[in-house]
């Protein structure tokens, strides 16, 4: 039997799991059949610190993490199924000068690993790229997390194996003095999926970079807003195939660049390289200029239908492809656009006016969800299809 490349087996696991992520559901576990103890963490707690916890974790171990504030508390985690949550309230860690193996607060190495309820703040390194999560190698599902005031939000390394699901989480505030570092950052892993989550206030780096292989980003929102002032709002320099469905994308005056999506930019990486642009309210604050779309040329697949778009640029310019239902919007068009509700008025013309979503790769690329504020989505059931990211209305 013909072998099949390391690469294109990658992609091909990736999409395997790809209905999954984007419904929500994290990946199978083998944590279901181990028979290991539950931790429990915290300064009342025999184990009172999670640098304490990641040193005595075995595989499939379930930690619970009680509320509160842990300073300069740093650990490195390479047990396989190893699940941990917040109990009673938010888990806050504060990196206070500490750093794991001069990288994160946490750095991850292993497989099938759960975290949700736990927020990561202030990491920073010599190296300048100090991240609230190093993630090397494995797979990370992140639930209700949080991401803020690091160098680097979340660095993920190149596996071509690893896979990163990320839901209902919040990257915002996260650079250097100089500007430039990313709020999420995936390196040229198998699958990235980002769904519910709310991406805001970078510096001359981007809210969302991916060089993933497979990116799934659905019902998010990625807003500069006031003082933001990010490159791009989302960038797959390397291509790979980029599943953009559901999400509200703001580009704001202060921007350092004039795309709000790029795709392509320092070279192909993958074999398959596609944009599926579906379902999204996009908006250029720009006064003059700026562009919704740029593929650079390379891609076997540009697809971009349904989108409303307001301000300045057009979806064409990207090359050719297939674009239809995409539509002109106005302010007045919108329940509250200034505040980032982009709900459309029952009064607006384009109320109704989508067509068929259609699928890419096996993924269904319908609408099902919508981005709630603040970070979570919830399921839409409605018999009038709406171009843009929101299927309810105002």
């Amino acid at each position: 039997m013909a072998m099949i490349p390391r690469r294109q087996l990658a992609i091909q696991l990736a999409c395997c799991a790809a209905n999954l992520a984007v419904a929500g559901v994290p990946f199978a576990s083998s944590a279901q059949v181990r028979n290991v103890a539950l931790m429990r963490v915290g300064p009342s707690r025999a184990v009172r610190t999670l640098a304490q916890a990641a040193r005595q974790a075995r595989a499939g171990q379930r930690i619970e993490v009680d509320a509160g504030l842990y300073v300069s508390d740093v650990a490195v985690w390479t047990h396989d199924d190893v699940s941990i949550r917040a109990a009673g309230g938010r888990v806050r860690l504060l990196a206070s000068g500490a750093s794991a193996e001069g990288k994160a607060i946490w750095v991850v190495r292993a497989n099938r690993m759960r975290v949700q309820g736990i927020d990561f703040e202030g990491c920073a390194v010599q190296g300048r790229n100090g991240a609230g999560i190093r993630f090397e190698r494995g797979s990370l599902w992140l639930r209700d997390c949080g991401f803020s005031l690091n160098e680097m939000g979340l660095l993920t390394g190149n596996d071509e194996n690893s896979i990163l699901e990320v839901e209902n989480c919040e990257f915002a505030h996260n650079m250097r003095p100089d500007g430039h570092n990313h709020n999420l950052y995936v390196g040229a892993i198998a699958r990235a999926s980002v769904a519910g989550s709310y991406f805001h206030h970078a510096r001359t780096g981007h809210l969302l970079k991916s060089r993933a292989a497979l990116n799934q980003i659905f019902y998010n929102r990625l807003t500069d807003e006031a003082g933001g002032s990010a490159s791009y709002e989302l960038e797959f320099p390397n291509g790979g195939i980029a599943q953009v469905v559901g999400n509200l994308i703001e580009q704001g005056p202060q921007t350092d660049n004039p795309y709000l999506i790029s795709v392509g930019a320092e070279g192909y990486k993958w074999p398959g390289n596609s944009v599926q642009l579906v379902n999204n309210t996009l908006v250029n604050g720009l006064a003059q200029g700026g562009d919704f779309l740029r593929v650079m040329p390379g891609a076997q697949t540009i697809r971009a239908v349904n989108n409303l778009l307001v301000g300045r640029g057009a979806l064409e310019t990207a090359g050719p492809g297939e674009y239809r239902k995409n539509f002109n919007a106005e302010a007045g068009d919108f329940a509250n656009l200034a505040a980032y509700d982009a709900r459309l008025r029952r009064r607006s013309r384009l109320v109704g006016r989508a067509g068929e979503a259609g699928a890419s790769d096996g993924q269904s690329l319908h609408p099902s969800r919508e981005y709630t504020h603040p970070r979570s989505t919830r399921a839409v059931n409605v018999n009038t299809h709406n171009p843009g990211a929101m299927q309810s209305m105002a």
